[in-house]
């Protein structure tokens, strides 16, 4: 095997997508198994899988400056997709579970844009970084309070075109994206802080109204029935209806019933819906246990973990790189968080998926397009490190 050829075998990303698949396709045939469910979705997950090696393999032909280059190309061509699904017919964009945020193309086939757009937002975002920190080398009030009114804009509007459809909970994924990305990018700390005391203002003020005023935020602000009765359940399960803690008992009775090592394939016995998607950790927990979940977590730390040390060494040959990483980051972060904490009953229920592993097209696809480019980042590092010790 020659060097160009070691530049492209990044054994520990290839090591931890492999696992990440071996995991998906378990919890997916497992959830199949479930009575409610006659689809076959092991199959539709690997040829997702299938499509998403595509996509690394692809990107790979491509350097990250070019990718920088693109960019903005690439965030327009995304926020046109968003924009176009409120006016689009039913039959390109119908209704699913009381939101138009999906194109479907052939009966069974669609797609969610607002998955691919986070990809899309975090390669323009950290150009825009990387290309601010460029140009102004000594960073000041005036330049960061610019930095800060550009990646809050970029930020706003595929917030608001997804808050539309409405998808509350990507919304917030976005946000979490952009204030990590805030973060990072080096702006003066008072400027953050003051952020941080409004950010958290204006989600304690929202959360509030709806606990004391469900009847005003329902009206008056526009906020779902069923959202509200997520947040309700969220902070006093115990007062809620049976069907508003359906899902955290479900979850709960599935982790429970998995004890240490779990039942086993094909033996899952716990229905709830949505289990091939959002509560797939539940399937997981019942499945292989509290030792199985520990070691899907353990693999999300290790991924985390990757990310973090690949950014901090890209950093002085591309910033943009660098940024990259950390926005992937945030992503995954977000991600596990939420779907592992609304199982195990920390968080609210939202439709947000457990990346790598839930069932899902758009899910898997966008975030493997998303491993592509940190692929190729881990790629052009190994590149770097290697002229450096000739």
């Amino acid at each position: 095997m020659n060097k160009k050829q070691n530049y492209y075998f990044q054994t520990d990303l290839i090591l931890l997508l492999i696992a990440f698949a071996i995991i998906s396709f378990l919890a997916v045939y497992n959830a199949q198994q479930l009575e409610q469910y006659s689809t076959n979705f092991l199959i539709r997950q690997m040829l997702f899988y299938a499509i998403g090696v595509g996509m690394i393999a692809a990107i790979q032909f491509l350097d990250l400056e070019q990718l920088y280059k693109t960019s903005l190309y690439i965030y327009i061509g995304g926020i046109v997709l968003l924009a176009l699904i409120p006016i689009s017919p039913d039959f390109i964009a119908r209704e699913i579970n009381g939101a138009k945020s999906w194109y479907t193309f052939i009966p069974g086939l669609t797609l969610q844009p607002a998955e691919f757009v986070k990809i899309s937002t975090i390669l323009f975002l950290s150009a825009v970084v990387s290309r601010h920190k460029e140009k102004f080398e000594v960073s000041t009030l005036k330049t960061d309070i610019q930095l800060l009114g550009k990646l809050l804009l970029y930020i706003a509007i595929p917030v608001f075109l997804i808050m539309l459809q409405p998808d509350f909970g990507t919304a917030m994924v976005y946000l979490f994206i952009a204030g990590m990305l805030i973060i990072l990018s080096g702006i003066n700390w008072r400027i953050i802080f003051s952020l941080i005391i409004v950010g958290v203002a204006v989600i304690a003020s929202a959360l509030f109204v709806i606990i004391e005023f469900p009847e005003f935020a329902e009206e008056t602000i526009g906020v779902a029935p069923y959202q509200i009765d997520r947040v309700m359940t969220w902070f006093d399960p115990s007062q809620q209806s049976a069907d508003a803690n359906y899902h955290f008992e479900r979850s709960h009775m599935a982790l429970g019933s998995g004890q240490l090592f779990g039942k086993g394939i094909g033996s899952v016995e716990v229905n709830y819906p949505e289990a091939q998607t959002d509560f797939i950790f539940s399937v997981i927990g019942e499945s292989f246990g509290f030792v199985g979940s520990a070691f899907v977590v353990l693999l999300y730390f290790m991924l985390l973990y990757k990310l973090v040390t690949l950014g901090l060494n890209i950093y002085k040959h591309s910033p943009f790189g660098a940024y990259f990483c950390f926005g992937f980051l945030s992503l995954m972060l977000v991600h596990v968080f939420q779907n592992i904490g609304m199982t195990v009953g920390i968080m609210p229920v939202t439709g947000i998926p457990l990346l790598l592993i839930s069932y899902g097209g758009s899910s898997v696809m966008s975030t493997m397009l998303g491993m592509a480019v940190v692929y190729r980042v881990a790629v052009e590092e190994t590149i770097q490190n290697d002229y450096l010790f000739k």
